[in-house]
């Protein structure tokens, strides 16, 4: 028992100085590391020896630095190809829409293009789209708090998938399984989040119409659709890219029915993101270019860990897509201020991803991992499974991010999951989504929220509204964590 309390330690700790000490994940990470060094030599399972320690550092760096350039790509890009005269355009009309107009939009800026902007990004910039679209609809504050979170229901695609291609990373499979496995969760809680959508807007006395909910429903069914579709065939770093760009397109032409003027000005906005959508996307359904692009370059220094193959990789080639943006536009002299402004955005999490997958794989490399995965079964048997919703659910909210859940949770839960006999890629979905479903609840997004919509004074009430929400997306996640273990 003294041993197992000793080896959960790093991971308690860096719960407990993000939810007391309120540290943010980079720096409860690095001191979670720093106490996996010395309760890895002294009391791992496995020998761990100073060349161990190096080897688990530099596969976390590997790690790491695979998924870095998605979270910088898709920041820098955003900033570079967003077209703040469109938005300011879009805002100017909206005080004047009637009531089914002001309805449209909302679903609009929550399900669509909130979802499309956290993809390309993360970070909550789905938010901050939402509010803009939202912001002159006066709308009360914790009303529009709820729609801005809101815009984070699609999060497993969010920041390009990097939470999916780190836990897939972990699990030592493949992200487009993790993310396709991931989906069937997403869609039972996009019934969840459409009922909080509808709650809202009563009690903002919005347009509330049983037709338009059924169109709501088809739309959200036809979004999943979509997205799966495009997870199978392109991955899904850029997955929702794809699939939304044509659904926000039509939903645009149906709602807006802009004028010839209008729809040039959109499409020259929207031209960077069609371009390097369809370039992804030929890279990937071209057998030839796939092919091509693959074997030219491409770098493997771990058999059992991700390859980076450079002309593949969606987040270089945002990068190169933000530099060509530039030059288009003729706004290079931007650029310095672009890129220290993405790095000041997501330095964190890049860290974060670094540090994380350097302790995960210092637990691996020790035995820790294995060793709590075979204590806890011992002690719960497959019942240990059903515990995993509110283990990486409480990560989340803590953590405001679905990697902390996945990279303490995921290594111990993959050695639990064979030795149960239970699917590896259920277990690593009901891990990951509920850490990235609940992460919904985390303070720290409430706070943004709050900021963007100017409720700070509201944010009790908000909770106090999203409860029984929160207490319903533990369940359902709960209930898949029993039917993966006992009908997997």
């Amino acid at each position: 028992m003294h041993s197992y309390l000793l080896w959960a330690t790093p991971t308690l700790v860096v719960a407990l100085a993000i939810a007391f000490l309120k540290w943010n994940a980079a720096r409860a990470a690095l001191l979670g590391l720093a106490l996996t060094v010395p309760i890895a030599f002294l009391t791992g399972p496995l020998p761990f020896s100073i060349d161990k320690l190096g080897e688990s550092l530099l596969r976390g760096s590997w790690i790491g630095g695979t998924i870095a350039p998605y979270i910088l790509g898709g920041l820098l890009f955003w900033r570079v190809a967003s077209s703040k005269h469109a938005l300011d355009a879009a805002d100017a009309t909206a005080a004047d829409l009637d009531p089914h107009a002001r309805r449209r939009r909302l679903f609009f800026a929550c399900f669509l293009v909130g979802p499309f902007a956290e993809s390309a990004t993360g970070f909550g910039v789905g938010m901050v789209g939402t509010v803009m679209m939202l912001r002159h609809l006066g709308l009360a504050p914790r009303h529009l708090m709820v729609f801005a979170l809101l815009s984070q229901t699609f999060i497993p695609w969010g920041a390009m998938s990097s939470g999916t291609l780190l836990g897939a990373a972990y699990l030592r499979v493949s992200p487009t399984d993790l993310a396709l496995y991931s989906a069937v969760p997403v869609a039972t809680l996009m019934l969840l989040w459409l009922t909080l959508f509808w709650l809202t807007l009563r009690q903002a006395k919005e347009n509330i119409s049983i037709a338009e909910c059924g169109w709501e429903l088809l739309w959200v069914a036809a979004s999943l659709v979509s997205l799966v579709a495009c997870t199978y065939l392109l991955g899904p770093e850029t997955a929702l890219l794809a699939a939304f760009s044509p659904l926000i397109i039509l939903r645009y032409l149906v709602d807006e029915r802009p004028n010839a003027q209008a729809l040039r000005q959109r499409a020259i906005a929207c031209l960077p993101y069609g371009l390097i959508i369809g370039w992804l996307a030929a890279t990937r359904l071209i057998a030839g270019l796939r092919e091509w692009l693959s074997t030219l370059v491409f770098f493997r220094p771990f058999p059992d860990l991700p390859m980076l193959l450079p002309l593949m990789h969606s987040g270089l080639w945002f990068l190169v897509a933000a530099l060509l943006t530039a030059a288009c536009r003729k706004q290079t002299h931007t650029l310095k201020a672009e890129v220290v402004g993405s790095w000041s955005t997501g330095k964190q999490a890049v860290w974060t991803v670094f540090l994380f997958a350097m302790m995960a794989e210092m637990l691996n490399k020790s035995g820790i991992a294995q060793g709590l995965a075979q204590g806890l079964f011992a002690a719960l048997g497959p019942d240990a499974m059903v515990l995993t919703p509110a283990l990486a659910g409480a990560l989340g909210i803590i953590a405001n991010t679905g990697n902390a859940g996945n990279s303490l949770l995921l290594p111990p839960l993959s050695t639990l999951a064979a030795q149960a006999g239970i699917s590896l890629l259920a277990t690593g979905a009901v891990v990951h989504v509920s850490g990235l479903a609940l992460g919904f609840f985390s303070p720290v997004r409430m706070s943004i929220a709050a900021k963007l919509s100017h409720g700070a004074s509201q944010e009790r009430s908000v909770y106090l509204f999203l409860l029984p929400f929160a207490l319903a997306a533990f369940a359902v996640m709960t209930c898949f964590a029993w039917l993966s273990t006992f009908h997997g």
